[in-house]
């Protein structure tokens, strides 16, 4: 059974981009390759190593990419739910501190965002849950209290 990878709308207009841009890398790249070559000993040529491995990187996140939109399953943002799930926009607050997460596939995660993964420590504790539910959160660091104060 193939693995799907969950992803909002948003996440795979992202991954389009980037590969679109990798795609416009590749020829770039090829020129490099191309000049390195010319300068002569490829074995000990540095520069031709190095573009070589920039070959390597870009197609490998070429192949990638292709495979996570290939197998793709979209998110939808809940409409109306009581409950917190996968494409759900939460507010939660403690003492006066307010913070906004958004449950997202592990592909799609982006912690610095507020992007959390439903895989995460953060995003486990949030899915099921109901508006005004209190809820535990585990850190590495801490372990702290919130209220649920809205959920989109």
């Amino acid at each position: 059974m193939k693995k799907l990878y969950k992803l909002t709308k948003d996440g795979i207009n992202e991954l389009e981009k980037e590969l679109v841009n990798l795609m416009a890398k590749r020829p770039i790249i090829a020129d490099s390759i191309k000049s390195a070559r010319d300068l002569g000993d490829l074995g000990e040529n540095a520069e031709y190593q190095s573009a070589r491995a920039d070959q390597d990187r870009n197609d490998n996140r070429i192949s990638e990419v292709e495979h996570i939109l290939a197998n793709v399953e979209v998110i939808s943002t809940p409409k109306g739910d009581s409950k917190i799930q996968l494409g759900s926009t939460v507010t939660l607050k403690n003492d006066g501190k307010t913070k906004e997460f958004q449950v997202v596939g592990t592909v799609e995660a982006d912690p610095l965002n507020g992007k959390i993964s439903d895989e995460s420590p953060i995003g486990k504790a949030l899915l099921g849950k109901k508006l005004g539910d209190d809820v535990e959160i585990k850190t590495p660091v801490e372990t702290t209290n919130y209220k649920i104060v809205s959920i989109a």
